[in-house]
Order: C-alpha cells, then sequence, then structure tokens
C-alpha cells in the first residue's frame, strides 16, 4: 500500500512538471514552458533560455506524451488523461488504455525529436531496403532475360520473393503517412509493447485485469483483519505474489468469493457523504462509591460504607461533522444506575422503640429476623458534550478516539429502618476513550471504552474520582 501511494505521489508530483512541445514548420521541436502567447508570437522557455516563437512558424501545440515503463520489460506511450492511487487512463493512437498503479514500474517524459529521428531513421532503412530489394529484382530479371534467351529455366529465390512482398507492405506503411509516435515502440525502438485487451493493459496471460482488482480487494480485507488481531502495521506483498494468489484463487473456486466481498465494499457509503451522526449505546458502567455515614447516630467512628457496584449505562448521542474533517462534535445525555446495596442500621432508635413497645406490653415493631438493613440505589445522570475522531473511517475497521466532558447528577437513596433520605453529589464529568465501528450496509456496529472523571464530595467524599464505562454502540451517519 505505501509503495503504491509512493509511485501515485511521485507520478502526480511528475505531472505537475510537464513540459509543452511546439513544433515548427520545418519539422523542428521544441520543448520548454510557455510563459505567454499572443496572436503573433509564443514566449518559452527551454534548458537553452528563454526563446521567441513567431506564430506563422508554428505548426501545433503537442500534447504532452509520455513513455509508461511497465513490469515484465514491455512500454506504452500516449497522453496522461487521468490519475489517482489505484489507476492511469492514458490516450494512444490505438485509443483510451487504463493502466492498474502496481503495473507501472517508471515514467519519462517522452520525447518528441528523438520520436522524430528515430521514424525518418526508420524510413530511411525502409527506404535503402526497398532500393536493395529492387536491386537485386532488377538482377534477378536480367539473369531471367538471359536464361530465357538461352531456353535454360529459372527458378526465383525464395529470398527475392519474401522481400518483395515486404516492399508491398512497406509501401503500404508510408502511403498511411509514415510510423506514429506510439508504433515507435515495438517498430523503432525495438521493444516489447504492452498489450492491451478492451482497453485494458495486460502484463500477465494467464489472468485478467479484474481478477487483479478482485484479488487486491481481498488482500486489503485481510490486511485489516492482520492489524485487529495482531496489531502488525503492515503486511507488504509483491504484485507478482498477488497476482499468483489471484490465479491460484480462480483455480480453487475462490475468486467468486473475492468479486462479492469487493462488491460488497464498493457499496459501502464513503464517510465524506455524511456530515450527521446518531449513535445509541448500551453498557456498564462500573461505580466505586463510599458512604461516610459518621454523621448520622449509631455510626460515630465506622468505616466508609460500600455503596457502588457495577450498573447499567445507556448514552444517546447526536453530532455534526465539523467542516469537511474527521472529527465530529455534539451533545449527548447518558444514564446508569447504581445498583442496589445494604448493611447493617445501627440507629439508637430502632432498640428505644422495641424498649417503648416492651415496657408497654406491646410487640416489638422490629424483631430479630426482621428486615433491620439500611439500603441504598441510585441514578447517575451526565449531560455531555462529545467528539470522536476518525482516523481511518472508510475502511472496514473503523478507529477513533472519543472525548466529552459537562455536567453530572448522581442521587442516592437511602432508606433506613427508620429515617430515609436522598445523599446528592453534582460536578463535572469528564470522559477519554477508544472505539472501533464496523459497517453493516447503512448501520455502523461498535465497541467503546472510556474513562470518566468526576470528583465527589460531601457524604461521597470517599469515593473514586473515576469510573470506567465500556459500551455497544449502534449508530448511523447520514
Amino acid at each position: 500500500m505505501k509503495k503504491s501511494l509512493s509511485l501515485f505521489l511521485s507520478l502526480f508530483l511528475f505531472s505537475l512538471s510537464f513540459a509543452e512541445t511546439v513544433k515548427l514548420k520545418d519539422g523542428t521541436f521544441i520543448s520548454g514552458s510557455i510563459l505567454s502567447q499572443t496572436e503573433y508570437t509564443i514566449n518559452m522557455t527551454t534548458s537553452y533560455g528563454p526563446v521567441v516563437l513567431n506564430q506563422r512558424d508554428v505548426e501545433a501545440v503537442l500534447p504532452d506524451k509520455h513513455r509508461i515503463f511497465l513490469k515484465g520489460g514491455s512500454q506504452i506511450i500516449g497522453v496522461i488523461l487521468d490519475l489517482d492511487e489505484f489507476n492511469m487512463t492514458l490516450q494512444t493512437d490505438e485509443g483510451v488504455v487504463n493502466i492498474d498503479m502496481p503495473q507501472i514500474v517508471s515514467i519519462e517524459v517522452y520525447d518528441y525529436d528523438q520520436g522524430n529521428a528515430a521514424q525518418k531513421l526508420a524510413e530511411e532503412n525502409q527506404a535503402r531496403q526497398a532500393a536493395l530489394v529492387a536491386a537485386a529484382a532488377a538482377a534477378q530479371q536480367v539473369t531471367l532475360s538471359t536464361a530465357t534467351a538461352s531456353a535454360t529455366p529459372v527458378i526465383l529465390s525464395p529470398t527475392i520473393t519474401t522481400a518483395a512482398a515486404g516492399t508491398t507492405a512497406a509501401g503500404a506503411v508510408q502511403a498511411q503517412g509514415g510510423l506514429t509516435f506510439d508504433a515507435d515502440i515495438d517498430r523503432v525502438f525495438d521493444v516489447q509493447k504492452a498489450e492491451v485487451v478492451n482497453g485494458q493493459v495486460q502484463t500477465v496471460k494467464e489472468i485478467s485485469a479484474a481478477e487483479i482488482r478482485a484479488q487486491r480487494a481481498a488482500q486489503q480485507l485481510s490486511d485489516e483483519q492482520a492489524f485487529l488481531n495482531s496489531g502488525r502495521e503492515n503486511v507488504v506483498q509483491s504484485t507478482e505474489e498477488s497476482i499468483a494468489q489471484t490465479a491460484e484463487a480462480a483455480r480453487s473456486g475462490k475468486l467468486e468469493e473475492i468479486r462479492k466481498a469487493e462488491a460488497k465494499r464498493a457499496k459501502r457509503p464513503k464517510d465524506s457523504a455524511s456530515d450527521k451522526y446518531f449513535a445509541i449505546a448500551i453498557g456498564a458502567q462500573a461505580n466505586d462509591l463510599k458512604l461516610d455515614n459518621t454523621g448520622r447516630e449509631g455510626f460515630a467512628g465506622s468505616e466508609p460504607y460500600d455503596v457502588g457496584g457495577t450498573g447499567v449505562r445507556a448514552e444517546a448521542a447526536f453530532m455534526w461533522r465539523l467542516k469537511s474533517s474527521n472529527l465530529w462534535l455534539g451533545p449527548a445525555l447518558a444514564i446508569a444506575n447504581i445498583p442496589n446495596s445494604s448493611f447493617r442500621d445501627m440507629d439508637p432508635a430502632i432498640e428505644e422503640a422495641n424498649n417503648n413497645a416492651s415496657e408497654k406490653g406491646k410487640e416489638i415493631p422490629y424483631p430479630e429476623g426482621s428486615d433491620l438493613d439500611v439500603h441504598t440505589s441510585g441514578l447517575a445522570i451526565d449531560l455531555l458534550v462529545k467528539a470522536n475522531y476518525y482516523f481511518n473511517p472508510d475502511d472496514l475497521f473503523s478507529i477513533y478516539l472519543t472525548a466529552s466532558g459537562g455536567y453530572r447528577t448522581l442521587s442516592l437513596n437511602y432508606r433506613g429502618v427508620i429515617d430515609s433520605e436522598s445523599v446528592s453529589a453534582n460536578g463535572f464529568v469528564g470522559a477519554a476513550g477508544l472505539g472501533v465501528e464496523t459497517h453493516f450496509d447503512d448501520l455502523m456496529l461498535g465497541l467503546e471504552v472510556q474513562e470518566f472523571f468526576s470528583p465527589y464530595s460531601g457524604d461521597l467524599k470517599d469515593s473514586s474520582s473515576t469510573n470506567l464505562v465500556g459500551s455497544l454502540k449502534f449508530s448511523w451517519k447520514f
């Protein structure tokens, strides 16, 4: 992936430095950058310095052509129409050609002057060959005439016959205007020309470009899975190995599965197409709460009681994308319960009530064996402003950082045997965490872990100021 991206960036920067080529009516080619032009002149800067050309001497301003060197040693020449990380579109003399970026080794500016000189040399060689063939044919004719005069039969040489046929073919080429620039590849420069099938360059005979792209999609899925399972940063494979794996997949019947995975990935909506986000999260919140009960009758000198526990937490968030970034921001509301807990009620009023009833001969209201415990339970409500930052929003598994801040209201119900009251603790709450989401069509399913910070005071001053929250998320971007 890094290698493809590096090649794309280098080609993109290379494309920014294209130079113009001007062909004069006398056949001269001048390459450089056109600074300005008027109805009468063209001002250019070249490797030899500034040049001013007269418009009446100019035959044409030629489009930039480039020679593309492909794996396997083949080459192709044309005008670059489009270029991205995965594909290059090239206009050649045979038509529009698509080239997969992994097939490209390097690229260079096509030298019109060199191509023109090579074309002239090829034409001269063809003319020289034609002259030699004609001379040989004339000599053969003289021999034939002599042989006829002497009544001696003569058989024509197969070599001369083949050469004569070549003359006709060469003449047909010249009648069409000579060699084109693309034809220079296989007819002048003596190199292998890339094979094009249905507008797609083929560098490997036994596998198609469509199968290569399908295998690349499957490889992308396996890379993402490897990152999540083992934490590896990269799984690097050469293009040749990838093609071999695709061929093996085709032979084993798994290629259709690869194509389906690629099609499913293509259907997944792009993150950049959304600017609103709604999420519902359900999870568990750990509450480490300690109740200082020393201010109540009968509890002087007692240790703080554990009145916390792990409760169920539900959160709803609605966020907006900030401009075109991967940062989302918006309000959130969360509610978490504080589960039931209990401890022995040591209020002296209980014993006093039993003594008064016994003295009066009445039934004791709080006998041994009855429920003489204090029971607590509660609720925590968070009003938050939440932010998510996504590192790879368009991948199958999208990882993000989350942070929030706001106000927490905690209410603890204290239900004693005789007296009951409410213990409250309100104040600032902040959180930070990490999450991961995966796509199921328009629905995203994810996991989120956050650490909350909220200091407590009053009867809950001995409680831990941090608590951990883990949630299962269902979210939509629209």
